[in-house]
Parts: structure tokens; C-alpha cells; sequence
């Protein structure tokens, strides 16, 4: 068994990303640099699906002439953590438009991007 294979190096990566993020979402008062890291903490959780979802020798799950009919669950992989990756993504596009906007809108009310700033929401 190898150790150094794309599915076991994709996944080391995709920690070391969510760890990244992680740290700099928990370490970092710029709001811009904790939106940037959720992003990149959200990279390494898409990157970690499709490493654990990846199969060897196994092709996408389309039915032509050169796959044939018989026995088809074990020439295909499973479309399913992709599609659930790329709704994942998109949704990570959406969320970041949102936490950019109001980012953008604390810093018309404040001037700042800090977030020891921002009292005012405290109670």
C-alpha cells in the first residue's frame, strides 16, 4: 500500500486547509480577514469530500458504447458527493456575497474593520 496517492494527499491538504482557516478565523479581529478565512476553511471541506468520495480505475456515470450494461456499479463512481460539492460551493458564494456586504456596511457605520469596535450589539 502507498502512502504518497492522490486521494491520500488530497486529503492531508484538505486538513491542513481547514486548519488554516480554522486558525484564522479564531485568531484574526479584521472582519475581511475572517471572512477570507471561512473561505478558505470551506476549500478545504470541499477538497476533503471529493478525496474521500474519489474510487480508483472507475470512470463518470455516463452509459455509452464503451462502458457497456453489464455490471455498472462497478465502472462508475458515485455522482452524489460532487453534486453535494457543487451546491456546497455555490452556497459558499452566497453566504461570502452576504458576510462582504455586511462588512461593507460596518464599515460605513464605524470606520473600522476591527471587531473589538463593535460594542454596541454586546449586552
Amino acid at each position: 500500500m502507498e502512502l504518497l496517492t492522490l486521494q491520500n494527499i488530497s486529503i492531508v491538504t484538505a486538513f491542513l486547509l481547514m486548519l488554516i482557516g480554522l486558525y484564522g478565523a479564531l485568531t484574526t479581529k479584521n472582519i475581511l480577514r475572517i471572512i477570507l478565512a471561512f473561505n478558505v476553511f470551506d476549500a478545504g471541506l470541499n477538497l476533503f469530500l471529493v478525496a474521500i468520495s474519489y474510487m480508483n480505475n472507475r470512470v463518470a456515470p455516463i452509459i455509452d458504447s464503451t462502458t457497456g450494461t453489464e455490471n455498472l456499479s462497478s465502472k462508475f463512481v458515485d455522482p452524489i458527493p460532487q453534486a453535494l460539492v457543487l451546491t456546497s460551493i455555490v452556497i459558499g458564494v452566497g453566504v461570502t456575497a452576504v458576510m462582504l456586504t455586511y462588512a461593507y456596511k460596518m464599515y460605513k457605520y464605524k470606520n473600522t474593520l476591527n471587531i473589538n469596535e463593535y460594542k454596541d450589539a454586546r449586552w
